[in-house]
Formats: structure tokens, sequence, C-alpha cells
């Protein structure tokens, strides 16, 4: 007769924490990433058809992790760093519980620095929630199994709601226009990360490298677009693009009541390149749109206080 003595049934980890420096950041919707890894090199030795296998250098994959508002201002600092190229490298971990916030895994990460940054496509007419994404690269990590308990958030602590449709964007100049524009782009930041390899160390160090600036793509109604085919003429068709013709302004993303702010992505030298109207249909009636695309020179990334848990 067979005795259990201990419960060996799967757990269900629906929950995950990020902690940096050890201190609770905020909870996350999703992680992937973070695993050791290395190449299987082959060697043909001859003729005989059996091959000699080995493993090549040790590497760490990527975190990803998807959130909300809600995370701490650890977190939000670590983000608006990147953005003002003041990079610091994170220490930290993320700790899968289950439904009962009991710790079941953690994988620690060590020396890391951001990656990609993104913020959610905008759309006036959208219920989802809004999430960020944010990708990180360790120098190195490690898997253990879980303890103790994890404390659930209080309510002071529920993050903020926050929706795609809630925006307010301004750009100077072009004031009318940016009050009728209904979607925005996702804007992606992308940091080069390049390897400092040692020939007498398995994990290597991490070198920030350049950093690559996403254009701003928005929609807006055609009827409130003078000045923006005014501006799409003298800068691109007459030529005249030199960097005092650049534009600047600001993405601020909003709570529902549309007065308190979230986030805000300052745009810095905007450049008008191409406009596209919609396709021409005869008895069409819904609002003719016109879609915008500018480079953007450099973005700045702040926070408010009423994102912070």
């Amino acid at each position: 007769m067979a005795i259990l003595t201990a419960d060996k049934r799967a757990h269900v980890a629906g929950k995950y924490m990020f902690r940096m420096e050890g201190l609770d950041a905020g909870w996350v919707n999703s992680v992937e990433g973070g695993h050791g890894t290395a190449e299987v090199v082959v060697e043909k030795l001859g003729a005989d058809v059996h091959q000699r296998k080995h493993l090549g250098p040790l590497k760490y994959e990527d975190i990803s992790v998807v959130c909300g508002t809600g995370m701490s201002k650890a977190f939000y600092q670590w983000l608006q760093n990147s953005f003002d190229q003041k990079y610091s490298r994170q220490k930290g971990s993320i700790v899968a519980a289950d439904y009962n916030f009991e710790a079941i895994s953690e994988i620690e990460f060590h020396e890391a620095l951001i990656t990609e940054f993104g913020m959610p496509a905008l759309d006036a007419a959208s219920k989802d929630p809004a999430k960020m994404t944010v990708k990180f690269s360790p120098e190195y990590t490690r898997f253990k199994k879980g303890s103790g308990k994890i404390n659930a958030p209080t309510k002071a602590e529920v993050q903020k709601r926050w929706l795609p449709s809630n925006f307010r964007i301004t750009i100077n100049g072009l004031e009318d226009a940016c009050k009728k524009v209904n979607k925005i782009e996702a804007l992606v930041m992308k940091q080069k990360v390049v390897d400092d390899v040692s020939g007498e160390t398995r994990d290597y160090l991490k070198m920030p490298a350049h950093l690559e600036t996403p254009n701003v793509v928005f929609t807006v109604a055609e009827s409130h677009a003078e000045a923006v085919y005014q501006w799409h003429e003298d800068f691109v068709i007459k030529g005249n693009c030199e960097q005092k013709a650049e534009k600047s302004g600001s993405i601020v993303y909003l709570t529902p009541d549309l007065k308190t702010e979230l986030f805000t992505v300052e745009l810095i030298n905007l450049g008008i390149f191409k406009l596209t109207p919609d396709k021409a249909e005869a008895g069409n009636e819904q609002i003719r749109r016109l879609k915008v695309e500018m480079y953007c020179e450099e973005m700045k990334f702040k926070y408010a206080g009423n994102a912070c848990m």
C-alpha cells in the first residue's frame, strides 16, 4: 500500500511580483525569457559519419515583462534613466506565486540593462486595458525554488485604470489638428546592448550602445489637418527641412477622468516625412482621415506620482 507523504500536485502560477534590490516593485501581467542557454557546436572529425558536439559560449536570454500602472518609483525611474541615457544596471528578481500568494519559483537577474521599452498604441475607441512592455538584458540569471508568502496588494496599491483611449497629444503649430487625433501608433524605444567579452569569464559584461528612437505616427480628421498639409508642403515638397523647421510636442497618458496624468513622453525635434489620406470612395459616410508620419530625434519619459503604487 502506497503512503503519500507530500502533496506533489502541480500548482497554477498566475501572479508575478517584480522585485528590485530585494524590494517589491509591483505586480506584472506576464514574464518571458531569462534562461541560460548555449549553442551546440558540431565538429566533423573526418570520413566517419559520427560527429563530435560540444557547447559554445554561455548566453542569457533577455527578460520581457508586461505591466500596467501601479509599479514602484524605482521601476519608473529605471525607465526614465534609460531615455535620458543615464544607464543604470539593476539587480532584482521575479517571483511566481499561486492563487494564495505563496511563492512557487523565483528568477534572479543581475546587472540588467533595459534593451526595449514599448508604450501601447492609442485609440480613442478602445476599451481594453493599456499595458507597457519592458525588455532588459541581464549579465546572468539564477533560478531557485520560491519560499514564503508574498503580500497581496492593498486597496491603496490597486492599479489605476489605464485605457488606450485616454490621451492628449500636443505639437507646436499643430494645435487644431491635435484636437482631432483619434489614433497613435505604439512607441517602442530600443537600446542596443553589446557584450564585453573576456576569455577568463563565462558571464560577459553588458555595455550600452546606441539608442533607437521610433517614428511618431498618428491619424487625424482631414477637416482639421490644414496646418499639417502646410507643414508637409514646406518641409517635404519645398525642402525647407533644416533643424529650425522641426517641431516639438508631447503625448500624455491620462486616467479616465481625462485630467489626471500618468505618463508623459516628450517629443523632441519632430520632422514630417509622409502623409497618407484615406482611400477616397464615393458614398462613404465615415470621417475622412489623414495618416501623419514624423521622425523624432529624441524622446523623454516622465511618470507622475499617480502612476506609482
